[in-house]
């Protein structure tokens, strides 16, 4: 991991063991995957960005203080509970946002998602 990971967790440092539960994960699964950190939000890419983290920038109703957002793309929209928005901003580009609190909340199903979203990637 990168010093500019572990800076962007500056603000919000309870959520660097989340994260970096993501990325070993990742790394384990794919070592081909980068990570680009800019001012809002960490891109981790293969050729393309098939996934986010972020931090609260701001308070959104129902949500939780303390959260990483996990975004990531799919072809198509994909219903879950655990989807807290999907938005299509382009056609057949679907982005799911998923909120992570806790170790736990990292478990297959989100992973599997991750990983529809990096094959995804890889088909463009």
């Amino acid at each position: 991991m990168s010093n500019d990971e572990l800076l962007f967790f500056t603000s919000m440092p309870q959520m660097l063991p989340l994260y970096t539960a993501l990325r070993d994960q990742l790394d384990q699964l794919h070592p081909d995957v980068t990570a680009k950190v800019g001012k809002t939000q960490i891109s981790l890419r293969n050729r393309y960005v098939f996934a986010t983290v972020s931090l609260p920038w701001r308070k959104v109703k129902g949500w939780p203080e303390e959260y990483l957002l996990l975004s990531f793309g799919l072809s198509y929209r994909k219903e879950h509970p655990r989807i807290a928005l999907a938005v299509e901003p382009y056609p057949n580009r679907w982005t799911h946002h998923v909120l992570l609190t806790c170790l736990d909340d990292l478990d297959e199903t989100v992973m599997g998602w991750v990983e529809e979203a990096y094959q995804f990637s890889m088909e463009k």
